[in-house]
């Protein structure tokens, strides 16, 4: 067994890390120059989390990596254009609530994880997802789905370094760079962001019974501090997909909106609780679901609402490269090509209210029949009767037999 794990590590003679620079990555590129003996090329992505991402140049180079396999990538646009818009146009929601903000990046984090492979001819990739979390999943299965052959280093499922506690002692006793970010009074938890949301895990959070810190949050007031006006925000939708809000940067944040507090079914068969927010997501799927309503056939939008769990969870599973995810997305962008207009929201205390929208070349809402007042015989009220008739016989022949049945008991 000995002899093929050695086999195995000297067939990683290059490896490309998804690489933040934090605690976590930080030892995993020490740990697999030492285990592995391998050329390491550190990759870290700008998806809009917000932070300055040339520390991490700084220390891959100080730990020996060579300028030239140091890749920090600006993904934001393809992030937005080619992952969120798509994953928007199907009003994907998981379990009735999570809008899927971590999981949705995965996919482009591997993309790019086997690209910089290919250009570097690297034959691994690493990531630093634990053994209990849907990461990992999500980071592998994007990587086999678009590199077959590729080896995958996950170190939480081989290394004993399974606490905080353990990793700060290997940093310390390899002398490696590790910056300590803390709020004011420290930070409990484990978060991610990205341009699409920000989530919170860990510690306090692993006791469901307990509320969340209100000093945890850190993009949205809570509903209490929020302005007492409202603010409007009126949305260009083209295809499906928002082209403008307002002419101006969108204040979500500062109306308490896209906080969530989720005890969510982890794909590993565990339940993991986490709190997210979302503002810019939220407002999105209310804007987009406002404007479906007036563009899409009402079957069309039925089978959308039909197939959404599957393709959420397609995505929360780490399926974004399959073939039923591309078909699924096909058939969704097809519903999208009359989805155009315009829709206006209003903002108040954590609530996204929509208040008008219409599409002036493909609305199919039609006041002269659905008016309320004199129609001029633009609708039939007559052609209800035989509608009701015949959808009703089924269950009128049903009823027939199920009292005659009943007669014959009691004679």
């Amino acid at each position: 067994m000995k002899q093929v794990e050695k086999a195995a590590k000297a067939e990683s003679n290059k490896v490309v890390l998804a690489y933040s620079g934090g605690l976590d990555t930080s030892v995993i590129l020490k740990w697999l120059q030492d285990t592995y003996n391998c050329e390491v090329v550190t990759f870290t992505a700008d998806l809009g989390q917000g932070e300055e991402l040339e520390p991490a140049r700084a220390k891959a180079l100080k730990m020996g990596i060579k300028p030239k396999n140091i890749f920090i990538d600006d993904l934001r646009e393809e992030f937005v254009r080619d992952f969120v818009f798509p994953m928007f146009r199907c009003n994907t929601v998981y379990e009735g609530e999570y809008l899927l903000g971590t999981s949705i990046a995965r996919p482009l984090i591997a993309k790019r994880l086997v690209e910089i492979a290919r250009k570097t001819g690297a034959n691994s990739i690493s990531h630093g997802a634990t053994g209990k979390g849907n990461d990992q999943v999500r980071f592998e299965l994007g990587a086999y789905a678009l590199m077959p052959n590729v080896k995958v280093i996950a170190p939480w499922r081989e290394w004993d370094l399974l606490s905080r506690e353990k990793l700060m002692a290997y940093a310390a006793k390899h002398g490696i760079p590790v910056e300590m970010k803390h709020k004011k009074g420290g930070s409990p938890y484990s978060m991610d962001a990205n341009l699409l949301h920000i989530s919170y895990e860990g510690r306090h959070l692993e006791n469901p019974g307990a509320e969340a810190e209100e000093s945890m949050w850190r993009w949205t007031v809570s509903p209490e501090k929020a302005p007492d006006k409202a603010e409007y925000l009126d949305l260009e939708f083209r295809r499906g997909d928002l082209v403008s809000i307002n002419g101006k940067k969108m204040k979500a944040h500062e109306h308490g909106i896209g906080r969530l507090d989720l005890v969510e079914n982890r794909y590993v068969g565990m339940k993991s609780r986490g709190c997210y927010e979302t503002p810019g997501g939220s407002i999105l799927l209310r804007a987009h679901r406002a404007i479906e309503s007036v563009c899409l056939d009402r079957e069309e939008a039925h089978l959308k609402d039909d197939l959404m769990p599957r393709y959420a969870s397609l995505i929360y599973n780490g399926y974004w490269w399959s073939p039923e995810r591309r078909a699924l997305q096909a058939l969704i962008d097809h519903t999208q090509q009359n989805v155009n207009g315009w829709v206006r929201l209003k903002l108040y205390k954590g609530n996204v209210i929509v208040v008008s929208r219409d599409s002036k070349t493909d609305s199919l809402f039609d006041p002269t029949i659905a008016t309320f007042e004199d129609d001029a015989g633009a609708y039939n009220q007559k052609d209800a009767h035989g509608f009701i008739r015949l959808n009703a016989l089924r269950l009128r022949i049903g009823a027939n037999r199920d009292e005659s049945k009943a007669g014959r008991k009691k004679a």
